[in-house]
């Protein structure tokens, strides 16, 4: 029962609140995960923004940031008995929830975990909600796991280098 457990993550707590879900799930079925980051058209767009006068290549700071975040990922999975590889989705064919429902195919996942803000409403219409499209997209079962409390802001699901939006 789900071996090839799927987690996106993004590098909030949100996210890490679902991948320690995932974890605790491959623990029980003796499965594996692998977990996923997605550099897609608006990450890229708040990078330059964020580092505007920055004359530095924004892609190649997301995919360090990004590839951080997926090694601390593996090492927290690692830290607890379970496997784990990594994928980062850079590759900008698509939305995140088009791009995770065909690395859920390509890696045969049998199921998905994700960390969701649960919105509703105004603020779920406004922001749009990739779990509800991979909820609705997926080939296999998802498990959506609720965010904490303490994730009320949504600008820290963007995975941009330490202290760029500590100011806000």
């Amino acid at each position: 029962m789900y071996q090839r457990i799927l987690v996106p993550i993004d590098g909030s707590s949100t996210s890490a609140r679902g991948l320690a879900e995932a974890i605790q799930l491959a623990k029980l079925t003796g499965g594996r995960l692998r977990v996923a980051h997605v550099i897609d058209e608006l990450s890229f767009a708040l990078a330059m923004d964020a580092y505007a006068g920055y004359a530095g290549n924004w892609l190649q700071e997301l995919r360090g940031n990004a590839a951080k975040l997926l090694d601390d990922a593996r090492a927290k999975a690692a830290g607890e008995g379970v496997e784990a590889d990594v994928a980062l989705l850079d590759s900008f064919k698509g939305t995140v929830y088009d791009q995770i429902i065909a690395e859920a195919q390509a890696s045969k996942a049998e199921l998905i975990v994700i960390g969701t803000h649960g919105r509703r409403g105004v603020g779920r219409w406004v922001m749009g909600s990739s779990a509800e499209h991979i909820l609705r997209m997926s080939p296999v079962p998802v498990l959506l796991v609720r965010a904490p409390e303490s994730a009320k802001t949504e600008h820290e699901r963007f995975t941009l280098p330490s202290g760029v939006l500590a100011s806000q």
